[in-house]
C-alpha cells in the first residue's frame, strides 16, 4: 500500500511540509479561535438530531416480503435477509458483470471497507447486509477477496421492483423495518448521503489539510491532489484503494474462481 502511494505521486507522510500552514498564534488565540468554531459544531450536531428525529418520523411504504434474492445457499426472500431481526439496513453495491476486480466500484469498496464489526448493530436488532446489483457468483468472490463477512446478496434480478422509481447502478443505502411476516421501506439515500457509512472521511475532515480534494474549500496553497487529473478520490494507480492491501496479504483478486 505504501509503495503504490509512492508511486502514484500522492501525498504520504511529510509530503504536505512544501504546502501553506496555517497561521501560528500562541494558545490562547488559539482557543479563542477554537471556541467560535465549537458554537458552530454544537448547533451543527443538534441540526443533526433534528433531522435524524424527522426520519424516524417518516412514513413508511409496504414492500413485498417475497422479493427474491440469491445468496450463498441459493434462492432466499427479502424477509429472510432480516435474519429474524426488526431492521436491516441494505447497501446496494453497484457491481459490473465481467469485470475483473480492479475495474469493481471504488466507491461501493470503500464504504463497505468500513463496515468491519456488525455486533453493534445487532445489539439494536439491525441486520446489515449488502445487496449486490449483479450476479452472486462474481461478486461474492470479490466480497471474499476482500475478506468482508457482512452478508451478502444478489438483487440482480429484483433491482426495478427493490429500487422503484430510482436509479439503478448507483450506490443506496435503504432501510427497512418488520412487522411479522410484512416488510416495509422506511427510508433511503445516495451519493453523499452514503457517507454515513465512512468513519475516514469524518477524521480527515478533523485534519487541517482536510480530504484533499478540490472541491472543498480550503485556503490557497493547502493540498488537494485527490480527484484531480488522472487521480481518483478512492482509487490508486488503477485499483481501489482498499485491494492494494489485500494482495499484499496474498488473496486471489480472480473472480472467475472460488478460492479467497
Amino acid at each position: 500500500m505504501t509503495d503504490e502511494l509512492k508511486s502514484a505521486n500522492l501525498p504520504t507522510g511529510g509530503a504536505a511540509e512544501a504546502t501553506s500552514l496555517p497561521t501560528a498564534v500562541d494558545r490562547a488565540s488559539f482557543q479563542a479561535e477554537l471556541d467560535k468554531l465549537r458554537v458552530r459544531e454544537k448547533a451543527h450536531s443538534r441540526e443533526g438530531d433534528e433531522i435524524a428525529a424527522a426520519r424516524r418520523r417518516l412514513p413508511m411504504v409496504e414492500m413485498d416480503a417475497n422479493i427474491p434474492l440469491i445468496g450463498p445457499d441459493g434462492p432466499l426472500t427479502l424477509l429472510d435477509a432480516f435474519e429474524g431481526r426488526r431492521q436491516l439496513i441494505a447497501y446496494y453495491f453497484m457491481w459490473h458483470p465481467g469485470r475483473p476486480a480492479p475495474k469493481q466500484c471504488e466507491g461501493c469498496t470503500w464504504c463497505n471497507t468500513h463496515v468491519a464489526e456488525l455486533s453493534y448493530l445487532h445489539s439494536r436488532d439491525i441486520t446489515y447486509a449488502v445487496f449486490c446489483q449483479g450476479p452472486y457468483g462474481e461478486s461474492s468472490r470479490y466480497r471474499e477477496f476482500m475478506g468482508w463477512e457482512m452478508p451478502w446478496y444478489s438483487a440482480e434480478a429484483s433491482l426495478e421492483t427493490l429500487l422503484v422509481g430510482r436509479h439503478i447502478g448507483m450506490m443506496h443505502l435503504v432501510c427497512y423495518v418488520r412487522d411479522g411476516d410484512r416488510v416495509f421501506e422506511t427510508y433511503w439515500t445516495t451519493r453523499r448521503g452514503v457517507e454515513v457509512m465512512d468513519n475516514s472521511y469524518s477524521l480527515m475532515d478533523l485534519t487541517v489539510y482536510g480530504r484533499q480534494e478540490p472541491q472543498e474549500d480550503s485556503p490557497p496553497g493547502w493540498p488537494q491532489p485527490w480527484g484531480a487529473g488522472s487521480s481518483h478520490v478512492t482509487r490508486i494507480n488503477g485499483r481501489p484503494i482498499a485491494q492494494w492491501s489485500r494482495l499484499e496479504a496474498g488473496r486471489s483478486d480472480d473472480l472467475a474462481n472460488s478460492q479467497p
